[in-house]
C-alpha cells in the first residue's frame, strides 16, 4: 500500500540536485541535455524577483533557513520495527514501520549516503512546514549504522500512488485534488520555500478519506530574491522553461509550472502532456505547443542568449488552441475556467504564471470553495485554510 512513497525515487525521469553551485552545461551536453555554448551570456541575464511572498523569509528568524550549522535531534530507533521493503531508489530505501510505544504505523525512508548539508535541508524545510495542509508529515528521525539517516513519515490508511489514478479521476475530484495540491504550494510558498519538484509521482492520495499529500522534499529549497539557484531540478517532463534556458534567477513560478503540467495531462488524459526525449527536445515540445513567439519574447526580455544550433532545432512554431487536445474521453472535464486556469499556469514567461494564492481563488474552483462553505468548519477544506501566514 506504501509503495508510492518511494515510487518516484525509481522513476527514469528524476535528477537529483548536484553539489556544484551552478549547472555544469558541459556535462549536460554530453548526456543530450542543454547544450554546451547554452549560458555563455549567464551573466547578463536580467535577474527576476517573485511577484509573492518575496520577502517572507526576511521576517522569519534566521533558524527558520539556515540549514548548515542545523543541529539533528534523533528519536530512538529501537522504538521502531521494520515489517517490510516497500521498494529502493537511487537516494533511498523505503520500510513499512510500526512504532512501539504509540503503536503507530509509519514509513520510513533510509537516506543512501549524500552531503550531510542535503539531508539537514530536508529536515529543515520538513520541519517548517509541519501541519502544513496537505504536506506529508514528518514524524522523527532517526541515525542508523554506518552515519545514515532514516526520516520517519506518516501512514496514510489508504495511501495510493497519484500517478496510478489521477488521469481517472471525475471532473469534482480532478478539481478538488488540484485545489489541494495549490493549498498545499501556497503554504510552501507563503513560508519561502520552494519544492521543485511537482510532478505525479510526489504526490500520494487516499480517495477513500478524500486525502492527498505533497512529498519528496529532497530537491526543495528556501526562497531568497535574487539568489541563484541550481537548474538541475524537476523530472524533465515538468521541467519550467527557466530551467532549460539555463535561467538561474526562477522562484516558486517554477512550482506552478509543473503544478500546469500535472493539470493539463488531467484535463487532456495525456501523460505526461509534454514529452521530450531530453532536456532539449522537452523545451521543443514545449515550443510547438506554447508558439515560438512567446519564447523568443521571453528570451529578449531577460537577456538569454542561446546558441544557434539550439534555435535551429527549435525551429519557428505556431501557438496551438487548448481545444485541439480535447479528445472525446476528456471533454466532460474542460470548459472556458479551465482553459483559462491553464493558461494562467503554462507560461514561458515564469514572471507571467498564476501564483498558488491567486490560483486558488479562480473560477475553475468555485464549486470547491462553495461545497467547502457548505459543509462548514469540519470540511476537509475551508475558505479559512486558504489565508496564509
Amino acid at each position: 500500500m506504501m509503495g508510492s512513497y518511494m515510487y518516484h525515487e525509481t522513476n527514469m525521469e528524476y535528477e537529483y540536485e548536484p553539489e556544484v553551485p551552478h549547472y555544469n552545461s558541459t556535462q549536460a551536453s554530453q548526456k543530450n541535455d542543454v547544450p554546451q555554448d547554452l549560458s555563455d551570456n549567464r551573466s547578463n541575464h536580467i535577474k527576476t524577483i517573485s511577484k509573492v511572498y518575496a520577502n517572507v523569509l526576511a521576517t522569519k528568524p534566521s533558524s527558520f533557513y539556515e540549514y548548515e550549522s542545523f543541529s539533528l535531534f534523533y528519536d530512538e530507533i529501537d522504538d521502531y520495527s521494520l515489517f517490510k521493503k516497500l521498494g529502493s531508489g537511487k537516494y533511498s530505501i523505503v520500510f513499512e514501520a510500526v512504532h512501539h510505544v504509540r503503536d503507530e504505523k509509519v514509513v520510513i525512508k533510509m537516506l543512501k549516503p549524500v552531503k550531510r548539508k542535503k539531508i539537514k535541508r530536508e529536515i529543515k524545510i520538513l520541519e517548517g512546514l509541519k501541519g502544513g495542509p496537505n504536506i506529508v508529515k514528518l514524524l522523527a528521525v532517526v541515525q542508523i549504522p554506518k552515519d545514515l539517516t532514516a526520516l520517519i513519515f506518516e501512514e496514510m490508511v489508504n495511501n495510493e500512488d497519484f500517478k496510478t489514478v489521477y488521469l481517472k479521476l471525475s471532473e469534482e475530484d480532478t478539481q478538488y485534488y488540484l485545489y489541494q495540491l495549490l493549498r498545499a504550494l501556497d503554504y510552501c510558498h507563503s513560508n519561502g520555500i520552494m519544492h521543485r519538484d511537482v510532478k505525479p509521482h510526489n504526490l500520494i492520495i487516499d480517495r477513500e478519506n478524500r486525502q492527498i499529500r505533497l512529498i519528496d522534499w529532497g530537491l526543495a529549497e528556501f526562497y531568497h530574491p535574487g539568489q541563484e539557484y541550481n537548474v538541475r531540478v524537476a523530472s524533465r517532463y515538468f521541467k519550467g522553461p527557466e530551467l532549460l534556458v539555463d535561467y538561474n534567477y526562477y522562484d516558486y513560478s517554477l512550482d506552478m509550472w509543473g503544478f500546469g503540467c500535472v493539470f493539463a495531462s488531467m484535463l487532456f488524459r495525456r501523460e505526461p502532456f509534454f514529452h521530450g526525449s531530453n532536456n532539449q527536445d522537452q523545451l521543443v515540445r514545449i515550443v510547438k505547443v506554447l508558439g515560438s513567439n512567446e519564447l523568443n519574447a521571453y528570451l529578449k526580455k531577460y537577456n538569454i542568449t542561446l546558441d544557434d544550433q539550439y534555435l535551429q532545432l527549435l525551429g519557428h512554431h505556431s501557438r496551438k488552441s487548448w481545444q485541439r487536445f480535447v479528445n472525446t474521453e476528456s471533454e466532460h472535464l474542460v470548459d472556458t475556467a479551465a482553459f483559462d486556469l491553464l493558461e494562467s499556469c503554462l507560461k514561458i514567461d515564469h514572471m507571467e504564471r498564476i501564483s498558488a494564492k491567486e490560483a486558488l481563488a479562480h473560477q475553475y474552483f468555485a464549486k470547491v470553495r462553495r461545497r467547502a462553505n457548505v459543509e462548514g468548519p469540519s470540511a476537509t477544506c475551508t475558505l479559512n485554510d486558504m489565508k496564509t501566514p
